[in-house]
């Protein structure tokens, strides 16, 4: 872990310390977890898991028949209007 201090006083240099044998690491402020730092390779990994994660629920909304054929506007005032 990184504490908000460490990063203060030690700057980029304590990322790049944490993250040469890991891909991600938590930084801490006060001792409670707030934030993840990671490799951008990491982050481009999540981000095309995410949108593989969206496709394969569009598929499957597809098969069991859940999607509209209306037009954008007519779709937007039919979610509004219940």
């Amino acid at each position: 872990m990184i504490t908000a201090n460490d990063l203060k006083t030690k700057g980029i240099a304590c990322l790049e310390e944490s993250l040469a044998d890991k891909t991600e690491d938590i930084i801490t402020l006060r001792g409670k977890e707030c934030f993840v730092v990671m490799k951008i390779e990491q982050y481009h990994y999540l981000r095309e898991m995410e949108l593989e994660a969206a496709l394969y629920q569009a598929r499957q909304d597809t098969v069991a028949g859940q999607f509209s054929k209306d037009t954008v506007d007519q779709h937007v005032d039919d979610v509004f209007s219940k």
